[in-house]
């Protein structure tokens, strides 16, 4: 074979190379149109690409014109059909069913996690005993009852006195909203709070949110697509590199003496198997700070919240929840940046673990989802 090889000129390797090329793209456009009958309609694909070049231009148009082909259509990311719902009944109709309760694989996430956590991972009766062990935790420590507003209320107090050092000049709230969202989220998952100087902490939330960037760019979606990569120098090694200092460096080095007492704690019952670990707790950081930030956008209307604030509650204490009928023009306002920043516009995706039917279409086992949330701010 390899003296075959030897003989053969360079003419006749690239011609060779060109045609079987050639014969990898007609396989691939036979295989799309032969699959597209069976699944909902949806934008042509590219071979091997799919739709990830329009998706990566222009996202937001992408994703409303996807809703032009009905409450069902498809979508490939990549070579892989993604259904997507684009409608809060289908979508409700959908979720009920446990065969889509499966998640697809995300090479570039389980590549940093080493396929741990709790929100990109496999269904199973891992998953299961971390999700219910999840909840169950921050529901003790006060996640959906009135106690986080106390911890809000609390690390208001911290946030204006930074904001007051700036005596009247102009400052960049970013760093010091992004510290104060995140520390309420560590006291509950930490149980302490960070001050707004503290190298290190600062030095986590800005890997985060390159990490955030880099795994939605271009890069991060040719990693999930042809994962092999990872052998190669890239943007990738960096997304590797700052999830290792996340989760090994920050979070067990934080976690540390009371993940001794977790571990070797007899009594701890609730947690024996759960599988539990600092990736896991990364899920829950990242996610909650990522989304508690990204809805913390401050509006052009800040002004005249500021009156109706001061108008009603005046200078001696802070607002709270009962005070949300007294506030329509606040409220309103925090409910449309809310609206406008969608932070997860195709939902978290999901993947079916059987063969199952929604709508008329016979959907089969390992077929991607996503969910679409409202687009109405798209419109018009």
């Amino acid at each position: 074979m390899w003296t075959i090889l030897m003989k053969l000129d360079l003419t006749s390797v690239c011609l060779a190379l060109f045609l079987g090329l050639i014969f990898m793209v007609l396989f691939e456009i036979f295989r799309i149109n032969s699959c597209r009958g069976q699944i909902p309609p949806g934008p042509k694909p590219l071979p091997f690409l799919g739709v990830l070049p329009q998706l990566i231009k222009k996202p937001m148009e992408f994703i409303r014109s996807v809703s032009q082909y009905g409450e069902i259509s498809t979508m490939y990311i990549g070579r892989k059909p993604t259904i997507v719902l684009n409608t809060i009944q289908v979508t409700k109709e959908a979720l009920v069913q446990e065969a889509f309760s499966g998640r697809p694989s995300m090479p570039l996430i389980e590549w940093i996690t080493n396929g741990l956590g709790i929100i990109m991972v496999t269904f199973g009766h891992s998953w299961k005993q971390q999700r219910r062990f999840a909840l169950h935790t921050l529901r003790n420590f006060g996640l959906g009852k009135k106690s986080v507003e106390d911890r809000v209320l609390e690390e208001s107090r911290y946030l204006i006195a930074e904001m007051l050092k700036a005596e009247g000049k102009s400052m960049n709230p970013q760093h010091a909203i992004q510290n104060a969202v995140s520390n309420i989220i560590c006291s509950i998952v930490f149980g302490e709070r960070f001050d707004y100087d503290n190298k290190r902490f600062s030095y986590l939330l800005k890997i985060l949110n390159e990490n955030f960037m880099l795994a939605g760019s271009a890069a991060g979606q040719i990693f999930n697509i042809a994962p092999f990569i990872k052998h190669f120098p890239g943007p990738h090694q960096k997304v590797m590199r700052n999830g290792r200092f996340c989760v090994w460096n920050f979070f067990a080095f934080t976690l540390n003496s009371r993940w001794r007492v977790f571990i070797n704690d007899p009594d701890s019952t609730q947690t024996s198997g759960t599988g539990f670990c600092p990736p896991s707790t990364l899920t829950l950081f990242y996610i909650e700070v990522q989304t508690l930030f990204s809805t913390s956008l401050l509006s052009h209307n800040t002004e005249r919240c500021h009156e109706e604030i001061v108008r009603v509650l005046g200078y001696d204490r802070l607002p709270s929840m009962n005070d949300r009928d007294k506030l329509p023009y606040t409220y309103a306002t925090v409910h449309e940046i809310q609206r406008y920043a969608n932070i997860v516009p195709l939902g978290v995706i999901h993947e079916t673990i059987r063969p199952t039917n929604l709508r008329g279409y016979d959907i089969p086992q390992v077929m991607n989802g996503a969910w679409m949330n409202d687009l109405s701010y798209l419109k018009g």
